[in-house]
Parts: structure tokens; sequence; C-alpha cells
């Protein structure tokens, strides 16, 4: 099976959990599970399940990818991407092959598998009928998989649209967390976070807030950047003169 880099890829330079801003509700949750995957042999010894399967969900950009990476570095798992839009997209045909292909190297290995845009699956009801009995057979196949997934293996899915992912895929999640947009007052806190590596004269921004994280950041930064290249132009003229 052939999967390109952009499809199935390791990410290195993650933040850690205490770097994200997360809710309080949230990260206990995430605690409880690192937990569990630390101590999942004395827990076997009850035959206690642990919680090996989340869905985060939610406005884009408010750091549900951020998040899977921050647990996979906690628990020392390295993290396996899958974006499953551009994974399906392609043969539709061999996609349940290949999604049991993913599945089946995942549980062999130390790891935790995200899969992206998970809400591709329901968007995929609006291909056209050829494409319907096919797509059945892939969200089956899903079910199956994350039904046969070994407990020691993390399966964490993303999306934006979580209302549109079938029920019975929802249901085989122990875990879901929603991402919402943050208030003014968290978006402050990052925002001082962002600055604070900067010297005075360069955090003097405007802030922007009812944004994401990710958002906020591209605002910080290029407000930052413009001031730093206003300087060392400045500095040429100067220079000039």
């Amino acid at each position: 099976m052939a999967i390109h880099r952009s499809t199935l890829r390791n990410k290195k330079n993650t933040l850690s959990l205490d770097q994200l801003h997360l809710k309080k509700e949230s990260r206990k949750q995430i605690n409880q599970l690192i937990e569990e995957f630390t101590f999942l042999e004395a827990l076997k010894k009850y035959d206690i399940p642990v919680a090996n399967k989340i869905l985060l969900y939610g406005h884009t950009g408010c750091g549900k990818t951020a998040t899977a990476h921050a647990i996979g570095q906690a628990l020392e798992k390295e993290v396996v991407t899958l974006n499953l839009g551009g994974f399906v997209s392609s043969k539709l045909g061999e996609t349940g092959k290949n999604v049991t292909d993913v599945f089946r190297k995942a549980s062999f290995g130390d790891t935790v598998l995200f899969i992206d845009e998970f809400d591709f699956i329901g968007k995929v009801r609006d291909y056209d009928n050829q494409d319907s009995g096919e797509m059945k057979r892939l969200v089956n196949t899903l079910i199956q998989q994350i039904d046969q997934l070994p407990e020691d293996t993390l399966l964490i899915c993303a999306t934006n649209h979580v209302e549109v992912i079938d029920t019975a895929l929802l249901r085989r999640f122990q875990i879901k967390l929603k991402y919402e947009l943050p208030s003014q007052e968290k978006l402050d806190v990052y925002y001082d976070d962002i600055l604070e590596r900067f010297p005075d004269n360069l955090t003097n921004i405007k802030r922007v807030y009812d944004i994401s994280y990710a958002e906020a950041k591209d605002v910080a930064l290029q407000q930052v950047k413009t001031k730093i290249i206003n300087q060392e132009k400045l500095k040429l003229i100067s220079e000039v003169n």
C-alpha cells in the first residue's frame, strides 16, 4: 500500500500538555487517560478496560491536533497521523483495505493513531449514488477496526463537524472533548505567552478576540514581524544618512 507523507506521517517538536490552553475538565480527562495507560498492566490484572478511543471535536484552530501530539509525547508513544479526507479521496474502492492496513500497523507498534478530518466519513454521503454502497462498507470497516483495536493502542480522532458523523461511530469513543473559541481572558493569557520572549518594544500589538488560538498566534506574530522589519528599515536609512 502506497501512503504519501502528507497522508500518514510522524510529527516532531510538539507542545507539551502544560503548554496547551485546555479547559480544566478536558485536562482532567486527559490526565486520567495518561494514568490509565501508565498503569495499564495493573488494570489488566483485574480485567478493567482502559479508555483508548478519544474524539476531539469543535472549532478549527483550537488545539485538537496539538492535543493529540501532546498526549503522544506524554505517553512516550510515536504519533502516526492519518488524514482521512485525503486518504479516502484517491481510489474509493481501495479505501477499506487501506484503512485496515493502517490500523493493523498501528496495532503492532507502540503508537498513537491519530485520524484527522474524521468527519469526512459523514461528508461522503454527498457523493453520488454509485459510491453510497462503498461508503457504507467503509463505515462498517472503520467500526470493525475500532472495535478490534488492542487495549494498549490509543486512537484519537479529530473533527470540526461532529454532527455529520455516523452515530454508530460516535458511540465507540469513551472520551469526547469539545474545543470552543477561547474567551477574551484566555486569549489574553495566550497572547502574553506568545509575546513574553520578545523585548518590550515589540510587544505593543493590537489584540484581536473572538478567534481561535491558531488565528491569535498568526495575528500576534504578523504584527511582531512588521515591527522588526520596520526597525531594520530605519537602521538602513540611518546608516545611509
